[in-house]
């Protein structure tokens, strides 16, 4: 019994992963988070007894994941921006 319900889990992990695979970065990103803040959630409910915990561990690390992956791409752009600023300045001064 033990058995099955472990090999359960591990498809329906499986599955569920397989599925994120067209999402975007940011909406892998805040999956993960709610992923994580539920499994938390989850913990803090067993031990409290208050399963509330499961949904605000899960809006919590939604939240978290989005604002991760916004300021993942705002630190690119900004990168970028300043990589070309450097060519620019470069060539100008190579001429």
């Amino acid at each position: 019994m033990k058995s099955k319900l472990i090999l359960c889990a591990a498809l329906t992990g499986s599955l569920g992963i397989a599925g994120c695979a067209d999402m975007s970065a940011s909406q892998q990103s805040t999956l993960s988070g709610a992923g994580i803040g539920t499994a938390a959630g989850v913990a803090v409910g067993a031990i409290t007894g208050e399963w509330a915990w499961a949904a605000a561990g899960a809006a919590i690390g939604a939240g978290a994941g989005y604002l991760t992956e916004q300021e993942r791409a705002r630190q690119q752009a900004a990168q970028k921006a300043a990589f070309n600023e450097g060519v620019a300045a470069g060539k100008a001064q190579s001429k």
